[in-house]
């Protein structure tokens, strides 16, 4: 029974109501004020992280109005921990987040390994109200009479409709990731962290799709026009493939949702299974901006990553997503491999690191950098979104995982 403020995970749809509330692991938001009056609102947004699909961090208070969710570690209420970048993947923040528990429990605390969860039980809408947002969803979409007009203001929103195939009335545009090829001759509506609105608007959608770390940006000026919204919490595999499930329910892609998720479920069953008895060696893994860097926790999706390959975050029990540590508290966890990722401009980044590592004395007495177990990861691999790029990165961490 859900108390009158509580958020639940695993949820993806965070609507628009005025007074609803949200439930996490859903992941998109509509636009009415009356849809469901059963004490809950149909405020769930869509977001997965770590663990299945766990939204990331609602705000404790009522949405007042058009309400989308955050995803488990991308912070909800809009509270940097890094600056943005325009030339980011996805143009995603790095956010900081909080509440990414379900039910008062952190998943990350709960696992110590994504490599123990459920992958089918993790994919599984069981709870009622996120259920009735999706088919409600659905019904507003069936209204329509037609194909909805849609726009993606992401490259990775927009490889997943390219999955679904959903046609697009308007697509990002991106001088660091490919737009598939289908959506050529799309209206480009401007980056990901930057859309422009005018042209938004121009194309008169009837549902834009987004990532979720990007809800606090993004929300106020989606307010401004009339037309329906979803944040995707892309921060897990597992979180893309439940935003595909609801997705494929939505716009009527079933078919297409169920073949992508059975081809990933029975990809997971063989690499857990290849994989069982396979070392699990501690991890830190630096996310690197240009002139600093930060810890990318499990509920990142570097993080899920590592997880999924079987490695052991030596920040594990934080709910963050992203968080600011000095190096002598990493040398206290002594990892045995030390990964190092960029959120953006990858050259000066790994420049970056080369520098700190060769001037920061206290490197030289990690561990992972005495016996030379330091790797910086493929930037068009490990970005902040959850791609279908996830096999050749998890290949990627199996090998740097058994290098000696």
């Amino acid at each position: 029974m859900m108390k009158k403020n509580e958020v639940k995970k695993n949820g993806f749809i965070a609507n628009k109501y005025k007074k609803n509330k949200l439930i996490k692991n859903g992941f998109f938001t509509n636009r009415h004020n009356k849809l469901l009056k059963l004490g809950v609102i149909l405020g769930f947004s869509i977001s997965f992280l770590l663990g299945g699909c766990v939204n990331q961090h609602p705000d404790k208070e009522q949405p007042s109005t058009k309400e989308t969710v955050a995803d488990k570690n991308s912070s909800e209420d809009g509270k940097n921990t890094t600056a943005k970048d325009n030339s980011s993947e996805d143009g995603e923040n790095t956010t900081a987040s909080d509440n990414s528990s379900t039910d008062g429990k952190d998943i990350t605390a709960d696992k110590n390994s994504s490599a123990d969860i459920d992958i089918n039980s993790m994919l599984e809408i069981t709870d009622k109200y996120e259920r009735a947002a999706v088919e409600s969803a659905k019904e507003k979409v069936e209204k329509l009479g037609r194909n909805p007009r849609i726009i993606a203001t992401s490259p990775a929103t927009a490889d997943i409709c390219d999955k679904l195939n959903i046609d697009l009335a308007g697509v990002c545009s991106s001088t660091v990731s490919t737009i598939p090829s289908r959506y050529k001759n799309v209206k480009k509506i401007g980056t990901a962290m930057s859309p422009d609105m005018e042209i938004v608007s121009s194309v008169q959608p009837d549902w834009i799709l987004s990532p979720s770390s990007l809800k606090s940006d993004l929300k106020p000026k989606y307010e401004a026009i009339d037309t329906e919204w979803a944040f995707l919490n892309l921060k897990s595999v597992q979180g893309m493939y439940r935003s595909i499930q609801e997705l494929g329910i939505i716009f009527d892609r079933e078919k297409e949702a169920d073949s992508l998720i059975n081809e990933f479920v029975a990809f997971y069953k063989k690499y857990k299974s290849e994989n069982k008895t396979k070392s699990h060696p501690k991890v830190l893994i630096l996310m690197g901006l240009p002139g600093s860097y930060i810890i990318a926790t499990p509920n990142s999706y570097v993080g899920n990553l590592v997880e999924l390959a079987g490695g052991e975050n030596v920040y594990s029990d934080i709910k963050q997503e992203f968080l600011t540590v000095n190096t002598e508290d990493m040398k206290k966890k002594e990892p045995d491999i030390i990964l190092r990722a960029a959120h953006a401009m990858p050259k000066q980044v790994i420049k970056m690191f080369n520098d700190d590592f060769k001037k920061n004395d206290i490197w030289k007495h990690f561990n992972a950098v005495k016996e030379g177990r330091v790797y910086d990861l493929s930037y068009d691999k490990f970005g902040m979104s959850a791609t279908f790029k996830y096999k050749e990165a998890l290949a990627e961490l199996k090998q740097d995982f058994e290098r000696r």
